[in-house]
């Protein structure tokens, strides 16, 4: 019996599939995706076990929670089956950009909808997801809602003003981590060590840097301070990134991202 269908079958929808599996809150016979005609649905649904149906009355008929989870570009070009289909059920959206208005004139006859923005790490448990109500939730929704989303990692409920910096933060984020984590490789790379020695270096001084912060509950200012020597090795590196004004790199990154998701609502 289907009791979530995923709208699309992308990579953040993979990656609430497998949170959602790795915790054993849903099997995969109680999962479903549809995602038109690309190849993405049968892909996942071999990798999961997932069930890939394109009958959308079979897949809304024992289904309560649908999850959409394709482009925000693509929203207005979904089935108009697909409006009908979520008539009395909770919807969950995760497209960025996309408010709960937008949302709502679209899927007028669902029960109750929200706007999510979760992260790819959730597939491992490690991710963060805020998300916003159209209405107040009954209980079993919100039982629901935290279910699904908690599965991913830590949950936020925040007013929707909020959901596109949230985006443009932890939505993106992950990407960002990435980024300057290939670059310390790279850097080190470039100092001499060879490839594999760089690579782990690179990514167990991330991964121990993000535990330290999380584990001590020390302001990431703190512990900077606290390795950082004066005329030392860590003073020299800390001196290049003032002089190209990191932080204001960053800042810069972070509002167009969120520029971004408030330009798809206008899509």
């Amino acid at each position: 019996m289907i009791k979530v269908v995923f709208i699309g079958a992308g990579r953040m929808a993979t990656a609430m599939v497998k949170g959602l599996l790795a915790k054993q809150y849903f099997s995969p016979e109680e999962i479903a995706c549809t995602c038109g005609d690309g190849p993405t649905g049968s892909q996942l649904a071999k990798a999961t076990g997932i069930q890939h149906k394109s009958d959308l009355t079979q897949l809304f008929a024992t289904a309560d929670t649908v999850i959409l989870a394709c482009k925000p570009q693509q929203l207005e070009q979904l089935d108009p089956a697909i409006a009908e289909g979520v008539a009395g059920k909770l919807v969950i959206s995760i497209l960025a950009g996309i408010s709960l208005a937008q949302l709502n004139s679209c899927f007028e006859k669902a029960r109750n909808l929200v706007r999510a923005m979760p992260n790819t790490p959730g597939q491992i448990g490690a991710g963060i997801t805020a998300y916003a109500t159209l209405n107040l939730t009954s209980t079993s929704d919100t039982q629901t809602v935290q279910k699904i989303l908690n599965a991913l990692g830590v949950t936020l409920h925040l007013p929707e003003d909020q959901i596109d910096a949230v985006t443009a933060v932890s939505g993106s984020g992950p990407a960002y981590i990435f980024e300057f984590t290939a670059g310390l490789r790279e850097a080190a790379l470039n100092v001499g060590l060879p490839k594999e020695v760089a690579n782990q270096l690179a990514l167990e001084t991330v991964l121990g840097a993000a535990r330290l912060m999380k584990e001590t509950f020390e302001d990431p200012e703190t512990l900077r301070d606290k390795v950082t020597s004066p005329g030392g090795t860590t003073a020299a590196a800390l001196e290049k990134f003032k002089d190209a004004d990191l932080r204001s790199i960053i800042n810069a990154a972070v509002a167009a991202a969120k520029k971004r998701s408030i330009e798809l609502s206008k899509i």
